[in-house]
């Protein structure tokens, strides 16, 4: 998160910030996060709080169940998301980020 806000800051580009782990997640976002990336993109395996979850919250893993452990704990959300408006990017890559945003100026 910090780097791709660094990034940002140093690009002159204008950003909103939403934490969603303290202000929370909407359904419809993470369902178009996930229609659009794939929900394995979008749920942050790798992170403690999923690493934590016990073997049948884990077992049999869809989209659905993948939406709804992620508004039940919304840190388990790959970070940081960037919605330009028509779509997103999903993670921080300072090559994908400056070839994206260069696209859409």
């Amino acid at each position: 998160m910090k780097k791709a806000r660094t990034w940002l800051d140093e690009h002159g580009l204008d950003y909103r910030f939403h934490d969603y782990k303290s202000a929370g997640i909407d359904r419809a976002h993470l369902q178009a996060w996930c229609d659009e990336h794939g929900w394995q993109t979008i749920l942050n395996r790798a992170g403690t709080t999923f690493r934590k979850l016990d073997d049948a919250q884990k077992a049999d893993l869809d989209q659905a169940k993948a939406i709804e452990l992620m508004l039940a704990q919304p840190s388990m959300i790959k970070r940081p998301v960037l919605d330009l408006g028509d779509r997103t990017l999903v993670g921080f890559k300072p090559d994908t980020y400056a070839a994206e945003l260069a696209a859409t100026n």
